[in-house]
């Protein structure tokens, strides 16, 4: 019926998975803009972005490009106790990455999930 996963454990888990699977791994890398495929129009080929502690520049090319940023929240154990413990409203984190990257590349934003509405009573 529904399994539960502690987020504290979630992001280990699927970065053990990664090393595991992948030849190299790139950490801190802020990806800004999407690399537009020349050859074949309305496809992705890489992506350019940057380092987060050190400002190396990066460009990478793919023959697939999955855009999963942002709009997590709720993965860690928070740091507040008591009365402020799991109060996050939005994630500050999340900076919306995942929508303004397909965007500013010509995507057509359609069959988007609804993730919170908020009701409020006086």
């Amino acid at each position: 019926w529904q399994i539960m996963i502690n987020g504290e454990s979630y992001k280990p888990i699927v970065a053990e998975a990664a090393r595991k699977a992948a030849t190299e791994v790139y950490n801190r890398i802020m990806v800004t803009h999407l690399l537009m495929d020349e050859a074949k129009p309305n496809r992705v080929a890489g992506a350019v972005g940057f380092n987060v502690r050190t400002g190396d520049f990066y460009v990478f090319r793919a023959k697939a490009v999955i855009v999963a940023a942002g709009g997590a929240s709720h993965i860690f154990k928070p740091r507040a106790v008591g009365e402020g413990m799991g109060r996050t409203w939005y994630a500050p984190w999340s900076s919306a990455s995942a929508y303004a990257l397909p965007i500013l590349v010509g995507a057509k934003m359609t069959q988007m999930e609804n993730r919170i509405v908020l009701t409020r009573f006086k």
